[in-house]
């Protein structure tokens, strides 16, 4: 495709077939430079500020995102005012509330939340996590049977209930409250609960459909301790934040607004190390500097998930909501064995998927969905392996764990500009599957025997127009070109105002002209190619590509050591390392200068 504007450095086709294009369209360069003339911003942090689409009023509180000022109140959500008051009732009344959360990182922590802060106020608290093999996703009559049997007169579905009619109807009639927290896509008809507060239901006009769980909960917390106080002592919100920020990144939710401020906040939060389970998985994760997003995305939330993808789904929950330090260490050591077995089982699931997609894929375009399915795949992982596919093969892609009779369960991802929630609810709302649902980026569903197929070719008619849209997006955009002596330390901390980085906020990308490739090699399990940047002026950086042996990023980057050079451009960070701070590039394309 020919692009519409010049390529960022005449790259028109990187080595992985893509056009690299300046971030800044016109408009946004001219308002860079007055966000820098105006705030005092430099003017690297104003062109990436202003290529977010941030004018220049709101540039300053964009890279200091304060809750108070984002924060809406509560009440404009759909339902809030009838949940929150049930809940300040219950503890008013010292009633049992049973807290049933899904089995990922934002259940977890929506669980954890609401079980810190009720029992704060010394109200009993009883959790459950379903099993996702046994049970599957969302209330089931048998868990809200056990919840009922242990004395909870009032249970919250959290991350889940939005479509579960059948169980909330079953609890009801056997005399217990039930009200329901959660963000995924509604359909149609909602279940009779107590009250749902889910900006995503089509009643709801708050315009906060971007928050995840966890957010949703705090939002509802805030509420509900605007009741409470002046009646009794009411717990620190602002201490939870760690659990809300941990959730916000993990479950890739926008990171745009309130939730920005939740990250911000809920990461200085972390960093004074109040939370238990947090510090004890930190240590178990081998998390070097100060938490950021990526500990959180990638060395902490992987843990979290462990428990619910091969083990005990209560695991992650639990550790959260602990005060025991013991407990607390005991915990994040066995969800860190259950991670590296995790990572063991997930790669050969991966191997198989892509050697499959590449078969289906051949030399042409391909189908513009993938859907993976194998009886070999252990079902808590198909969510990862979705994951590969889709950064693999750009594209969405469902990964399905098939039981001896051909029915199972999968997961899938997608990318922006694609709405997979929405295709899987049509999906269940045809009859082409048994059960389905999810949000615009992630989605999951059950599916019966033989109906692997009929999925398969709905979903690529449904999206084949969204996907061939979104492919034809699929330029590097380039926020600066830079040098290796530029990219300092100091450097990064100043980009890192504009951060966190995550869906909706971008990772600033860099470009560095025309540089040598020196001491290019292959490590790690993963096939990581390391490297060191050098530019003409003799200053050096290191770099890595993730998971880049054998693929044309990481052939480009080995063929080019020490013999020539290339136009690189990734993403900065900074490396801990015995005290030191230095910048180093994780490498995303490169280009034949």
């Amino acid at each position: 495709m020919k692009p519409d504007v010049e390529p960022f450095l005449n790259v028109s086709k990187s080595v992985t077939g893509r056009t690299w294009i300046d971030r800044l369209d016109p408009v946004a360069s001219r308002m860079s430079g007055a966000i820098a003339q105006q705030t005092g911003l430099s003017e690297i942090l104003a062109r990436i500020v202003a290529a977010r689409g941030v004018p220049v009023e709101e540039a300053e509180r964009f890279v200091a995102p304060a809750i108070r000022d984002l924060m809406p109140d509560p009440s404009s959500l759909m339902d809030m005012d009838g949940l929150a008051e049930r809940l300040a009732d219950a503890a008013r009344r010292g009633e049992t509330i049973g807290f049933f959360g899904d089995y990922d990182v934002d259940g977890a922590c929506s669980v954890a939340l609401m079980s810190r802060y009720f029992s704060q106020l010394g109200i009993r608290v009883i959790t459950h996590i379903p099993d996702r093999i046994f049970e599957g996703y969302g209330p089931n009559i048998e868990a809200m049977d056990r919840l009922i049997a242990q004395g909870a007169t009032l249970i919250v579905t959290l991350d889940c209930g939005t479509t579960s009619h059948e169980p909330i109807v079953h609890a009801r009639a056997r005399g217990a409250d039930v009200l329901v927290i959660d963000h995924h896509l509604a359909g149609d008809t909602l279940p009779p609960a107590g009250a749902i507060v889910n900006p995503n239901r089509k009643d709801d006009i708050s315009q906060m459909g971007y928050l995840c769980a966890a957010g949703v909960s705090f939002m509802v917390l805030v509420a509900v301790n605007r009741l409470l106080r002046g009646e009794r002592a009411v717990p620190d919100l602002m201490a939870l934040l760690d659990i809300v920020a941990m959730a916000t990144v993990c479950d890739v939710v926008p990171l745009v607004g309130l939730n920005r401020a939740f990250v911000v906040r809920g990461l200085e939060v972390l960093r004074q190390g109040g939370n238990a389970g947090l510090r004890a998985l930190a240590i178990a994760a081998r998390a070097g500097g100060p938490i950021g997003t990526y500990h959180l995305g990638y060395l902490l939330g992987p843990r979290i998930n462990a428990g619910g993808r091969i083990g005990d789904a209560g695991l992650g929950a639990k550790l959260l909501a602990t005060e025991d330090e013991h407990e607390a260490l005991s915990i994040a050591a066995k969800l860190d064995e259950l991670n590296a077995e995790r990572q063991r089982i997930e790669a050969e699931a991966v191997e198989q998927a892509c050697a499959t997609a590449e078969m289906e894929i051949g030399e042409g375009e391909g189908p513009p969905v993938l859907v993976a399915a194998s009886p070999e795949w252990h079902p808590g992982i198909v969510g990862l392996v979705a994951a590969r596919l889709r950064e693999r093969f750009e594209r969405p892609s469902f990964a399905v764990a098939l039981r001896p009779d051909g029915s199972g369960t999968g997961s899938g991802r997608s990318m922006p500009g694609v709405d997979l929630g929405a295709a899987v609810i049509a999906a269940v709302r045809d009859n082409i599957i048994v059960k389905g649902g999810g949000h615009a980026m992630a989605a999951g569903v059950t599916i019966g025997a033989g109906q692997i197929g009929a999925f398969r070719n709905y979903l690529s008619d449904a999206l084949e127009a969204s996907v061939r849209e979104a492919r034809k997006s699929r330029a590097v955009k380039i926020d600066a070109a830079l040098t290796a002596r530029a990219a300092s330390a100091d450097f990064v901390h100043d980009v890192e105002r504009a951060g966190p980085f995550g869906a909706g906020n971008p990772t600033p990308i860099f470009a560095f002209p025309a540089h040598q490739v020196r001491f290019a090699d292959v490590v790690g399990a993963g096939g990581h190619v390391r490297l060191t940047l050098a530019s003409g002026d003799g200053a050096n950086i290191k770099a890595i590509a993730f998971r880049a042996a054998g693929t044309p990023l990481g052939d480009a980057l080995l063929k080019a050591r020490d013999t020539g050079r290339l136009h690189v451009c990734g993403a900065l960070n900074i490396n801990h390392w015995q005290g030191r701070e230095t910048a180093q590039l994780r490498i995303i394309d490169a280009a034949i200068p």
